[in-house]
């Protein structure tokens, strides 16, 4: 793997489904060796996991009986009682009791590996599955070739282990999927999920707000993005729908959505998916609010449009118009 990436243990098993009864599976003993094959699954994986949207976000639930998870991660990373390959073990028990509870039609090659990531210690559990390629030969012939579906890849995810035992409120993180993929392997990870809807919500407006001043948008574009971002999030709230962001990317910036895809969606800024917008987060996208010692000041950023409001940068002067009647008296009886 490049610098950013580093293999601590890998191991690779099989969850069959049958198509009738249980599931069964088929259970590598030793982990496999971290040669540069491995090291290139890893490297695919990470980079699919960092860049696929709508990803939830959370931390163990407490209650260990029923999602055994955080004990067996304990005994991996701090009283280091379990080996990897038993770890990855009882790890892929657990997989297979949650898939055969919920009667999930999903099978594949179960990935669980400890990755140093950009300096995290992270553990990742993937479950990859076949897709048909074609391949030529030396003799130019055409052949089917198996390989691994990271485009398809639906069921996988990340907990971090620094931010585990710095007691960090989010650790773990997992592909929110199709259907109730989500459901039964979040349960696997014994993941609540925390997702608090005002901080989400002020740090999706942050992020419009940074990636407005970099698009280097005259004024009144500039503008327009984040009143459209106004309008789009207001009407998740009040509608009460879950945030998609890449829905919100292509209704906010039309012409070049996935730029603020990508944005929205950097690996680094870990903004969930899936809250519903709190309204009080979004005033920012619209209005101007400052203080200084003698006075306070809150105003739309249509009014700098409007010329209700002008600011003279040269002079670092605010200028209001159009001052309401009953200000207007007290401020001349002052």
């Amino acid at each position: 793997m490049d610098q950013t990436h580093s293999i601590a243990a890998l191991v690779i098993h099989r969850l069959v489904r049958e198509a009738e009864g249980a599931s069964r599976v088929e259970l590598r003993t030793a982990p496999n060796p971290l040669d540069d094959a491995a090291a290139r699954l890893m490297e695919r994986l990470c980079r699919h996991f960092a860049e696929r949207p709508g990803k939830g976000y959370g931390h163990f639930e407490a209650d260990e009986r029923n999602f055994p998870m955080p004990g067996l991660v304990r005994r991996l990373v701090r009283e280091r009682s379990l080996d990897f390959a038993a770890f990855s073990a009882e790890t892929l028990a657990h997989l297979q009791q949650r898939v055969d509870e919920d009667a999930v039609d999903e099978n594949g090659y179960v990935l669980v590996a400890r990755v140093t990531v950009f300096g995290a210690d992270c553990l990742y559990f993937a479950l990859l599955q076949e897709t048909l390629g074609t391949v030529i030969s030396d003799g130019l012939a055409i052949h089917d070739s198996p390989h691994l579906d990271f485009s398809g890849l639906q069921v996988a995810g990340r907990i971090d282990l620094n931010a585990w035992q710095a007691g960090a409120e989010r650790y773990i993180a997992f592909l929110k999927g199709r259907g109730d993929v989500a459901g039964w392997f979040k349960r696997f990870l014994g993941c609540t999920d925390v997702v608090i809807a005002l901080k989400e919500t002020k740090k999706l407006v942050e992020t419009l707000s940074h990636f407005a001043d970099t698009q280097q948008l005259d004024a009144p574009a500039r503008d327009e993005l984040l009143e459209r971002a106004h309008l789009v999030l207001e009407q998740m709230h009040d509608s009460g729908a879950p945030v998609d962001l890449a829905a919100v990317a292509g209704q906010v910036f039309p012409d070049a959505p996935q730029k603020l895809v990508e944005t929205l969606e950097d690996e680094a800024l870990d903004l969930a998916s899936g809250f519903v917008p709190d309204r009080r987060a979004l005033r920012p996208l619209i209005r101007f609010k400052a203080a200084a010692q003698d006075w306070k000041l809150e105003f739309e950023r249509s009014g700098l449009r409007s010329g209700t409001v002008q600011y003279d940068p040269a002079n670092n002067t605010l200028v209001l118009t159009n001052v309401p009647e009953g200000l207007r008296k007290v401020l001349l009886e002052g």
